[in-house]
């Protein structure tokens, strides 16, 4: 039986599941025919479990939160991620924060997780050497003042290969170190983090790439990325291009480490506002579409998805190399109102 985002490739597609009322997106299936697509036999791709009637659920949806206050720039205090939270409880009750020690996020953040049922996906950035001691004396300290139910998992880096900060040798180190220092680690219960999921997130590309398996091979889950807007997709072909990107990662993830992995999109998303990017038109119509054809399509199969983000961030500068977009991720604006339609048709 499939776990919620736990994916097994085969080679047969069938277009509706056996649970009642989910049914794929007609548009994701018909990706198979596009002359856009890398791979000539999709279907040898695009598959959940060892049989697709077995899916057991929707894939989780998640969102990256950002942890400065829109109003003036400074980190978020307990009572900011409460009221984040009773705004997000409508969406969703798990969050993604991308460093333990920067802001004192897990400090701050972890009162108000309990307090509003929420749970978190917490990251850890292991470059420099100062920064990352930091982030592991943040979880020593903290991690003994919450229950180990309220974190789902702990992502070391994000997009740390991408960026070449760490070769996936030496981002194996790191996540092992991390998983070394869990296990000394009990939660306030007396429960150990042992069993704690550790992983990482970087950009899908770098997940095909054979030559970052050492940091696979370290995982027990991945985030993957993808964002069809930073190709120059146009609308058309946005969700095409998404599916694939993230399928091409999953068959990758499980040719090094098997099918027992969980595998997430750790980012994907549109921008409102700011500057076309190729083919790509920032729009909340657009943000709308491609949530519907892309977000909800994949989450319909099964897959776990993070979106970036859950507000827009205004307080962050605009800078030309981000296309003007930077501020304009959300899927709410920064009062907390939704900039579009977001249910989606399971």
């Amino acid at each position: 039986m499939l776990g919620c985002g736990h994916l097994m490739l085969v080679t047969n597609v069938l277009l509706r599941s056996t649970k009642p009322g989910l049914v794929v997106s007609q548009n994701l299936f018909n990706s198979a025919k596009s002359v856009r697509m890398k791979f000539s036999t999709f279907s040898a791709l695009f598959a959940i479990a060892s049989q697709l009637g077995n899916v057991s659920a929707l894939g989780d949806l998640g969102l990256c939160l950002g942890v400065k206050r829109n109003s003036d720039g400074q980190c978020k205090e307990t009572s900011d991620y409460e009221s984040d939270f009773d705004i997000l409880k409508a969406y969703t009750t798990t969050v993604r924060v991308y460093a333990a020690s920067d802001c004192n996020t897990l400090q701050n953040i972890y009162p108000a997780l309990e307090s509003k049922g929420f749970s978190l996906f917490l990251g850890v950035w292991p470059t420099d050497d100062a920064h990352f001691q930091a982030e592991q004396t943040a979880l020593t300290t903290y991690l003994p003042q919450i229950s180990i139910d309220t974190i789902r998992g702990i992502t070391v880096g994000s997009e740390a290969l991408y960026r070449k900060d760490l070769t996936a040798d030496e981002l194996a180190d790191k996540i092992n170190t991390i998983k070394q220092l869990l296990s000394g680690i009990k939660d306030k219960n007396g429960n150990s983090y042992s069993a704690l999921p550790v992983g990482t997130a970087d950009s899908w590309n770098l997940f095909v790439a054979g030559y970052n398996a050492p940091a696979i091979e370290a995982c027990d889950f991945v985030f993957a990325n993808a964002f069809s807007y930073w190709q120059g997709q146009t609308m058309a072909n946005a969700s095409y291009s998404y599916s694939d990107d993230i399928m091409q990662a999953m068959e990758h993830i499980q040719s090094v480490k098997g099918s027992d992995i969980d595998i997430w999109v750790g980012e994907t998303g549109w921008p409102t506002e700011g500057e076309n990017f190729g083919d790509s038109v920032p729009s909340a119509q657009n943000a709308q579409q491609f949530w519907k054809e892309g977000i909800c399509a994949l989450r319909a199969w099964g897959v776990n998805t993070f979106v970036f983000e859950a507000f827009d961030e205004t307080w962050k500068p605009s800078t030309s190399d981000t296309s003007g977009v930077e501020n304009h991720w959300g899927i709410l604006d920064s009062n907390g109102t939704p900039k579009y339609d977001l249910s989606c048709d399971f």
